[in-house]
């Protein structure tokens, strides 16, 4: 089996919750190709799904070593960062990303790093604004319906799931929300 046929197995065992064999996977990547990041990132995200926030991170600095300029590998990190509460290795990580890749998710995390600093009308005003610069970007809707019913604003958060469920009509949680 390629690399990238090897590397594909190990994502799909990933997303079947097949850690153990996904694990197995990464680091047989990383014999294969010691230069590559993709066997150290692929080992980086079976230990978020395990929540060891230290060997994510340890596999992603690894990863990073080899390419520093993957907007994806940073925001990987800082998310591992934010669940350990390492808040501001957390923030810059993010923006790192956002520089490298202006990555989407990296912009949604930058949102949850602002919430658990206590920014949070900061954190709604970023998310407004993600939502009229990418008004297409369906997570965007589902988290500030997610931030309005947190704060009881039970209308304001309808709002923006059913402009969510428009705009994704399978989308399973928002119907479960609406439903």
């Amino acid at each position: 089996m390629s690399f990238e046929e090897t590397h594909k197995e190990g994502y799909e065992l990933l997303h079947e919750k097949d850690l153990d064999s996904s694990l197995d996977i990464a680091r047989k990547l990383q014999k294969m190709k010691p230069d590559a990041p993709e066997g150290y990132t692929l080992e980086a995200e079976v230990m978020q799904k395990l929540n060891q926030w230290d060997a994510s991170i340890k596999s992603l600095n690894e990863a990073i070593e080899i390419d520093a300029e993957s907007g994806r590998l940073y925001n990987l990190r800082g998310y591992a960062f934010l669940n350990k509460d390492e808040l501001e290795k957390a923030k810059e990580d993010f923006g790192r990303a956002i520089s490298l890749d202006n990555l989407p998710s990296a912009h949604r995390n930058l949102v949850l790093y602002k919430l658990m600093t206590g920014k949070g009308h900061e954190a709604i005003t970023y998310l407004l604004d993600r939502i009229r610069t990418e008004p297409r970007d369906v997570e965007n809707w589902i988290l500030m319906g997610d931030l309005m019913k947190k704060g009881g604003h039970d209308e304001k958060a309808k709002t923006y799931y059913e402009q969510a469920l428009k705009m994704d009509p399978g989308n399973e949680y928002v119907k479960e929300l609406l439903g």
